[in-house]
């Protein structure tokens, strides 16, 4: 392991930093929030350092997950907007679709969605930003992506019933 100093400080800052400001901006939708997101996980990571694993960027996501719980406990907002990526570009039917579906699930789907979706993680990377073990997590996701698929299949109406007439 590499000593947890000030070179290895910078190290994880210069690599980790878009990656947290990224995940912040796909969740807060403002860059401004989201970089004072990453200070604030990095400075934790600092402070904390002798906790940091090896293979850092799970274990600061999760750090930002829980600062953004935190934050949105205090606030105790009525409704929390899901902050989706930006639609492709000819796809905001299908954008709206999942967000609607998206929006029925629990925070914790959604939560584990986007971590696997948007951040590339793997499933064992995952688990760390949830604090869970990967077998935990893997059923997790499959239950996730099946309720997101029986949500798009709510989302989407049915042909309509032919009754002999020409339309």
């Amino acid at each position: 392991m590499r000593e947890r100093d000030e070179r290895w400080f910078r190290a994880v800052y210069a690599e980790c930093y878009p990656a947290v400001v990224r995940y912040g901006l796909r969740r807060l939708g403002a860059l401004g929030p989201a970089e004072e997101l990453a200070q604030e996980v990095l400075l934790t990571a600092w402070r904390r350092r002798s906790d940091v694993p090896g293979h850092e960027l799970p274990w600061l996501y999760g750090v930002a997950r829980r600062l953004l719980a935190n934050e949105w406990r205090r606030a105790r907002p009525t409704f929390v907007e899901l902050v989706d990526a930006p639609a492709p570009v000819g796809g905001v039917d299908e954008l709206l679709d999942v967000r609607a579906a998206l929006g029925t699930l629990s925070e914790d789907d959604r939560e584990l969605l986007r971590l696997i979706g948007w951040e590339q993680l793997s499933v064992s990377e995952a688990a760390a930003v949830l604090g869970c073990n990967r077998a935990v997590c893997a059923v997790r996701l499959h239950r996730a992506r099946k309720r997101l698929v029986a949500a798009m299949d709510r989302a989407v109406p049915a042909p309509a019933k032919r009754t002999g007439a020409l339309l």
